[in-house]
């Protein structure tokens, strides 16, 4: 089932969700059924685990919350760290960060580039992510048996892990899915690429069904965004201009979008059944997405389909060659791709990812319950908190 939504249903649910998290100002004894989140994705929602394995982040990125680089794919804050700020619990710490990280509260499995089904190709060849949704999958049950392993242990000294019955306690997100859906899109077509789509909502939902069997019992699945709204791939994806609609967006690609959210639905809705004690809910942030692209103004924003970090300026600014924070040298000529000085007026971040800004207008609509199939409210089981 696809959500419809009118545009002013969204911003009066926009509006009175932020006046109540507004007046519900964190407490000491705000409780929460879920003691931690577990999230498996790319880089929509990694918070530094690529760049833990693979470290090469760089200012722009970060800029804006964080001041810092930290491995996230934004100016600042993802819609994964909005949740758990929501929820009351601290940011989900990388499972490839060593140094550092706090794990009880949960993990993040998720990496950039990362794809639901095995890459069949190399990520020092085409940029694929060798953690794919099969290897997170492996790494939460390892986490498992090491959890089990340290609460067993004498030892008086435990590092920073849940206690072994918090799988049954926690949320379980999954943001992924982009990478398989545009990966091949330049070379197979929008028909070629649909091709593997049966494949991806299959292993997402064995996925779920495998870590039911670990204690799991609430799953939150969001779906894919419009990537036809995309600045990077309006540059990138061969297109007629009667394939450009009123807003600005590729028609063909979305609708392919479209199809394959109503797939991954009816293989969440099959789901449901076989694991009928289990809370396994569609996330359509789709909807929320597409109407930022399409009425950035009605939220704030100035811009929909224009990159703030980028090179080329234009309706678009944004250049394969020269990607956000990168120089490079070009016909003799070194080109930056700088940030915006004002990332709060941009759905898209870098032409391919969603600013800080938008994804917490996202994050307010998750917790809003609005897009949820089945219905589901966070608001019974958790005292809100605000996220600033």
């Amino acid at each position: 089932m696809n959500l419809k939504v009118s545009s002013s249903s969204l911003r009066l649910n926009l509006v009175i969700l932020a006046v109540i998290t507004a007046m519900a100002a964190p407490t000491t004894d705000a409780k929460c059924a879920f003691k931690a989140i577990f999230n498996f994705g790319d880089s929509n929602s990694d918070t530094g685990g690529f760049y833990a394995a693979f470290p090469a982040e760089r200012l722009p990125f970060g800029m804006t919350y964080f001041k810092k680089p930290t491995g996230r794919a934004t100016d600042g804050r993802v819609i994964l760290d909005f949740l758990a700020q929501a929820l009351g619990l601290p940011f989900v710490c990388p499972y490839l960060q060593s140094i550092g990280s706090d794990f009880r509260h949960g993990a993040n499995f998720a990496t950039l580039a990362s794809t639901v089904r095995l890459p069949q190709t190399s990520l020092f060849v085409t940029g694929v992510s060798p953690f794919s949704l099969a290897i997170q999958l492996n790494q939460m049950k390892q986490f498992k048996v090491k959890v089990d392993e340290q609460n067993h242990s004498s030892s008086e000294k435990k590092p920073k892990i849940p206690q072994p019955d918090i799988f049954g306690k926690s949320l379980y997100t999954f943001y992924i899915g982009q990478n398989d859906f545009t990966g091949n899109l330049v070379s197979l077509g929008v028909k070629g690429a649909k091709e593997y789509l049966p494949d991806v909502v299959s292993q997402i939902a064995s996925t779920i069904k495998e870590i039911y069997a670990l204690g799991g019992r609430t799953f939150l699945v969001f779906n894919l965004a419009p990537i036809g709204c995309y600045p990077a791939f309006l540059v990138e994806l061969p297109h007629n201009s009667s394939d450009i609609d009123s807003f600005g967006c590729m028609i063909s690609y979305n609708k392919a979008v479209v199809d394959y959210n109503t797939m991954l639905n009816e293989a969440l809705r099959k789901t449901r059944i076989e694991i009928h004690d289990a809370h396994v809910i569609h996330a359509d942030i789709h909807s929320v997405m597409l109407h930022l692209f399409q009425h950035p103004s009605s939220h704030g924003m100035r811009y929909g389909t224009k990159a703030c970090c980028g090179y080329g300026g234009g309706a678009y600014n944004f250049d394969a060659k020269v990607y956000c924070g990168n120089t490079k040298t070009v016909n003799g000529r070194n080109l930056t791709a700088k940030a915006c000085s004002d990332p709060y007026n941009y759905v898209s971040w870098d032409g391919i990812h969603a600013t800080e800004a938008a994804n917490k207008i996202v994050a307010h609509a998750i917790l809003n319950s609005s897009y949820f199939d089945p219905p589901f409210s966070f608001h019974k089981l958790c005292d809100i908190q605000a996220i600033d």
